[in-house]
């Protein structure tokens, strides 16, 4: 396959800012058409970015010249369209969160392996430089034998007509609260349990929470995410000998050059990472493994993990009731 031929379901803010630019600017990838339900709309979208308008979500699944569908829909529809992509014949690049439950998001990979297609989660911030200088940070010793995370993802709120106040958006969980939470299994590794958590929920929507989590050994995992805040998305590591972060950790500008802050007893160090292109890397890893036929298990696996832990989180998390 020389190039990797893609559609649209929606007219996402999300693809307009981000998505969309970075895949025009790839290589082997090609912006078919996009499609919405409102056929003004869709002929919008498809002027800004050159391609071909299509009115309904099925209409453009049912093209033989897409090979593969980009889904930014509200997050309570993208099980459905997944479904219907893969069932079409198209390889499904699915925003996060992939789905709402681990069970749903275990039937749409069988259902992409069955079908020898590729279903992968967009959870971006992982493919960004900054988490490997990190890692490499952690490896070398830098505070020493690692005991704990802690993570922020809010924001301020939002007028009601906005996506995250509607059940359709799934709430603030799956909208920001999967960043620290795949941050912390990142981090601290698969294998953590959740050991309490408070969710802040108003008219059937969370609004806000937090969580914590802990692996076998005892080390915790704090994690705080929401929309009745100001703006924060960061996560701090702790060791024996010191502590080291990022601000701006999950949602990076590809012009930012991140900062890697470590803190020692005597000293605190700051160093300047490269700028990186967090939706650019991802959208490369997808074209090249549909390109090339890898089916990204570890991925998956990661995914499978993620979903699993929000049901738990969801399980055991104490609801307090808003007006």
């Amino acid at each position: 396959m020389s190039a990797v031929r893609f559609g649209v379901l929606g007219c996402a803010d999300i693809a307009a800012r981000r998505t969309i630019p970075a895949l025009l600017a790839a290589d082997h990838t090609e912006l078919v058409a996009v499609a919405s339900r409102d056929t003004t709309k869709a002929e919008r979208f498809a002027a800004r970015y050159g391609c071909t308008a299509v009115t309904g979500y099925e209409a453009l699944l049912g093209r033989p010249d897409i090979d593969a569908v980009y889904l930014p829909l509200p997050a309570l529809l993208h099980a459905e369209w997944t479904e219907r992509a893969l069932r079409a014949g198209k390889h499904v690049l699915a925003e996060k969160p992939l789905c709402a439950d681990a069970t749903t998001a275990a039937g749409l990979f069988a259902l992409a392996r069955e079908r020898g297609l590729l279903l992968f989660e967009n959870l971006t911030f992982l493919h960004h430089s900054q988490h490997t200088a990190v890692t490499e940070a952690l490896a070398a010793g830098a505070i020493g034998e690692l005991r704990g995370f802690t993570g922020t993802f809010t924001i301020p709120p939002r007028p009601p007509g906005d996506i995250r106040n509607l059940p359709v958006g799934g709430g603030l969980l799956l909208e920001s609260g999967v960043y620290p939470l795949r941050a912390a299994q990142h981090f601290l590794g698969p294998g953590l349990t959740v050991t309490g958590a408070v969710l802040r929920r108003s008219a059937g929507v969370v609004r806000s929470g937090a969580i914590l989590l802990s692996d076998a050994a005892g080390r915790p995992a704090h994690l705080t995410f929401g929309m009745e805040h100001s703006y924060r998305s960061s996560y701090e590591l702790t060791g024996a000998t010191g502590r080291l972060g990022l601000d701006r950790a999950f949602t990076p500008p590809e012009t930012y050059q991140p900062v890697l802050r470590v803190h020692r007893q005597d000293h605190v160090e700051e160093r300047t990472l490269p700028a990186d292109h967090q939706f650019a890397n991802a959208l490369r890893l997808f074209t090249d493994a549909v390109r090339h036929g890898d089916r990204l298990t570890a991925h998956t696996d990661a995914s499978l993990r993620l979903a699993a832990l929000v049901d738990e989180v969801l399980d055991r998390a104490e609801i307090a009731e808003l007006p």
